[in-house]
């Protein structure tokens, strides 16, 4: 699918045509909770109509900050049927990010239920966070059991719709342009506070449709299942791809290692989008897997390094893994494999950039886009970038060279061919006595050590070497390595400097919405260490 073949609609109008195309067939699947096109569509009408009866007006700002589930969705397409902004909160901000993204978007109201998520009560979390001070906000609802202080309650809320016209949603969602906001998400900071990236309707939906039918091989019909938090672009982009074939998208309000193979089996999934080793290692290396669980899925879309990525799709002799890079900025992918590519193309490499977008890799200090093999900054242009950061414009303006291409921050190689390789992020990279080291390669190395579920590289402040390298490391169940026995591993196969002066075992990753925090682990060594 080209550029100029992609005529899309506002974000909710493929659950519309879903719904008077195939209205009995299953639209959403959250866990043990299941909608079809008809009833999905009937609950968004009467969300956007509870929200038109608080005084919702087309642009404004409605948040939501929720576990996965139907409430989720059923918020996420009232809101965007009535030419509202939904605004994703991360489910895992604190109290302070949680009162900068209430402000900074100017939400009206905030949605929230009971379903808690690593043992955060939201509505303890929303009044910690004092979020009713913020000059924007007009209401808080609460669609959980019973009531809450200072919240709608779920049977206020919708009873509200009552009061307002039935036709009164459709009349606003016609009046939807595609190049309106359709949806903001919130990067996670790491020392600033989260960023608002808001996205029209074009980037929100353009890596799910053409990235799902181009590369992912989207069917009419698909079953597609994607596990990750509905705050981040790699729900939005799966989610937009399976409504634009008719397709059913299977999600869960915790993943769970059990319960995703009984998904994955119980509703006959053929396309996957777990993204994150994180995740597809706890299925790969579950006692109850076999090579032929997965054997009804078609394709596999995972991030990591090579190394990973091969062992991984060792496991699947059923299903072609494929790859991807992109960013929130641009709704997603930006680049991704194609399913008949080689292993190693497959593996090695995320793939070209989607129809109508361009991938450079520039010098990171003057622009100047590099030959091919080079390694630098990738940049992008195109139908699916961002305008800029909601409230920022000097990090807008740093994100953008002065010819209008994005500066994505990471570092990679483009080959012959147009194939991007990342090379990890520019702010990860180690300066180790002088040598350049991007952790993503020693990662890479200690992946293939047979005991090594997952492993992540960051740096120690070295009075000799200015930093070395630190491996946090997760170990497949039921194996055991030492220290010694680690470094020992890197010992003759990878340079000198690149191997890790200390090694940390552990259970549990400091997380934001995806991505594992490394920040935390460098203060966690550096603590230790008596360095701060």
């Amino acid at each position: 699918m080209s550029s100029r073949e992609f005529k899309t609609s506002p974000f909710a109008e493929a659950l519309l045509c879903g719904a008077a195309k195939h209205p009995k067939r299953d639209c959403i699947v959250v866990s043990d909770q299941r909608v079809t096109y008809a009833e999905q569509a009937t609950r968004a009408r009467v969300v956007g109509r509870s929200l038109i009866a608080l005084g919702i007006e087309r642009g404004d700002r409605v948040g939501i900050l929720m576990a996965n589930g139907l409430d989720y969705t059923d918020i996420l397409f009232g809101a965007s049927l009535i030419g509202a902004i939904p605004v994703l909160y991360n489910a895992r901000f604190k109290a302070r990010e949680i009162a900068h993204v209430t402000s900074d978007a100017g939400i009206k109201v905030v949605v929230t239920n009971d379903v808690t998520e690593q043992h955060t009560d939201y509505v303890e979390l929303l009044n910690r966070a004092d979020v009713r001070q913020a000059p924007s906000l007009q209401t808080q609802v609460f669609l959980g059991t019973g009531q809450r202080e200072g919240f709608m309650d779920r049977e206020t809320f919708y009873g509200l719709a009552d009061t307002v016209d039935a036709g009164a949603v459709d009349q606003r969602h016609a009046g939807t342009a595609v190049t309106d906001l359709a949806l903001m998400f919130y990067t996670s900071g790491t020392t600033a506070m989260p960023k608002g990236c808001p996205l029209n309707h074009i980037v929100l939906q353009y890596a799910g449709v053409v990235g799902g039918t181009e590369r992912l091989g989207l069917l009419e019909g698909d079953v597609v299942w994607s596990p990750l938090p509905m705050f981040h672009s790699a729900f939005t982009q799966p989610l937009t791809g399976t409504l634009h074939v008719g397709g059913t998208f299977v999600s869960m309000t915790h993943f769970n290692p059990d319960e995703a193979l009984d998904l994955l089996a119980r509703e006959r999934v053929n396309v996957a989008f777990p993204a994150f080793p994180t995740i597809t290692l706890q299925v790969l290396n579950h006692p109850r897997y076999t090579p032929e669980t997965l054997k009804g899925v078609r394709v596999m879309l995972n991030v990591g390094p090579p190394e990973e990525l091969v062992a991984m799709q060792a496991l699947m002799p059923h299903t072609t893994q494929i790859t991807c890079f992109g960013m929130s900025e641009c709704g997603g992918s930006v680049a991704m494999c194609h399913p008949d590519e080689s292993l190693a193309q497959r593996s090695d490499c995320s793939g070209k950039a989607l129809p109508g977008l361009e991938i450079a890799v520039r010098d990171p200090e003057t622009g100047e886009t590099l030959a091919p093999g080079e390694r630098g900054e990738i940049a992008t242009h195109g139908i699916s970038v961002f305008d800029g950061y909601y409230n920022d414009p000097e990090k807008t303006a740093a994100a953008f060279w002065e010819d209008g291409w994005f500066r994505t921050g990471d570092l990679g190689v483009l080959d012959q061919d147009g194939r991007i390789t990342f090379k990890g992020r520019l702010k990860d990279m180690l300066k180790v006595g002088g040598e350049n080291v991007a952790a993503i390669e020693i990662e890479g190395y200690l992946a293939l050590h047979p005991a090594v579920n997952l492993a992540q590289v960051v740096g120690l402040p070295d009075d000799k070497y200015g930093e070395v390298p630190v491996a946090f490391i997760e170990l497949v169940p039921g194996n055991h390595a030492t220290e010694a026995e680690i470094i020992d591993f890197c010992q003759g196969e990878i340079a000198s400097f690149k191997i890790p002066r200390h090694v940390r075992f552990v259970d549990e990753w400091p997380m934001g919405a995806t991505k594992i925090l490394k920040y935390v682990l460098r203060e966690r060594i550096s603590a230790e260490m008596g360095l701060g």
